[in-house]
């Protein structure tokens, strides 16, 4: 008999139903999945820079034929997956604070392997991310709620949503309407329309991550319509997201956008997990003035690790003075040789920090 107990106490089903059905755990899980991504995100950009500046001193075969390119490209596809399993553990107000990792591995990973130079704002604003994270997991709400079908249909109709939603619509409109018609290229409308974007793929992101949970806990959930259009409203505010992103990427330095995009998709996903998920219904005062104090620690943290780090920039990269050439007196520009290497990934923007010709298509 005690043999039978014994047995069936390791079996896989019994160990993955005390892990999923316990709060706390699957609590902590969300928090050691959203980290261990973000982890292996900041990694996997520092990668892909440490490859282009070895191609680029080189000069040998594109970037893509590196086989270290590639792995940095799979660890990415990795962290970005974590963090979408993430959602499904822990509140959305919870995780999206935690991308504060990503920034402060980035810097220790540049630091240490890349041999950048460590600022005293490094240590500060990293000194500030952590305790700032630690408030955010200790007084974040620790309330799990299933995510099925029914609970995520019954919150897409709810008149404070519909209210939400619609006054998010009407705000999008008018930036982007000064945006595109008005070309008013400001640096703060642009990630305002990034951040507007994010708090709708928080909730989509958080609904189909937990309908999948409920349905690897057995409770099948993919039979429901509002699964599919929570996937297709998560993969067009996805794409949308990106691409008002890397037009901010194009017309500012990285150290302005970073920082910012950070506070802005914080803030909206924490609304949108207050609003459509009902978060912190029920959550102490202390726990809510601690969890926004340290939000507050992240943000300023996030800032000062991103702020002066060095960059290369020149007036226009495309063409140089005439006048800097020996025997030229001439006004005018001429097009440097083709062999100068320019900065073509994601990771190289983020790096080299160089600016070009707004993309408003």
């Amino acid at each position: 008999m005690n043999n039978s107990n014994s047995s069936e106490a390791v079996t896989p089903d019994a160990f993955r139903a005390e892990i999923l059905e316990n709060p706390l755990t699957t609590y902590l899980l969300g928090i050691i999945v959203s980290i261990c991504g973000n982890v292996l995100i900041s990694v996997s950009l520092n990668i892909q820079k440490y490859t282009h500046v070895r191609q680029a001193q080189r000069g040998s075969k594109p970037y893509y034929t590196s086989a270290l390119w590639w792995m940095g490209v799979i660890l990415m596809g990795v962290g970005e997956l974590g963090n979408f399993a993430a959602y499904g553990f822990a509140p959305a107000s919870l995780i999206a604070p935690l991308g504060c990792v990503s920034v402060l591995a980035s810097a220790v990973i540049s630091v240490v392997f890349l041999k950048e130079t460590i600022r005293a704002s490094d240590i500060l604003g990293g000194t500030l991310a952590i305790i700032g994270t630690y408030l955010l997991v200790t007084f974040a709400p620790h309330k799990i709620s299933m995510v099925n079908a029914q609970m995520v249909h019954y919150y897409f109709i709810s008149w404070y949503f519909l209210v939400y939603i619609v006054t998010e619509i009407l705000l999008f409109c008018l930036l982007l309407f000064l945006y595109k018609i008005k070309k008013m290229k400001n640096i703060v409308i642009v990630m305002l329309l990034v951040a507007l974007l994010a708090s709708v793929t928080v909730i989509s992101v958080k609904a189909v991550s937990g309908m999948i949970t409920e349905t690897i806990k057995g409770s099948l959930q993919l039979v429901y319509p509002i699964f599919y259009v929570m996937f297709v409203v998560m993969v067009a505010s996805c794409g949308f997201q990106i691409k008002f992103l890397n037009q901010a990427m194009k017309m500012f330095d990285a150290t302005e956008v970073v920082p910012i995009n950070y506070v802005f998709f914080t803030t909206s996903a924490i609304v949108a997990g207050i609003v459509f998920y009902q978060e912190f219904e029920d959550l102490a005062t202390l726990n809510i003035s601690m969890f926004v104090f340290g939000c507050l620690l992240s943000f300023l943290g996030v800032f000062l690790i991103a702020r002066n780090r060095p960059k290369i920039k020149q007036e226009n990269v495309d063409f140089i003075p005439m006048e800097t050439i020996p025997g030229r007196r001439h006004i005018s520009k001429v097009q440097p040789e083709a062999s100068a290497v320019p900065c073509g990934s994601l990771a190289d923007k983020l790096m080299c920090n160089r600016p070009g010709p707004s993309d408003d298509s």
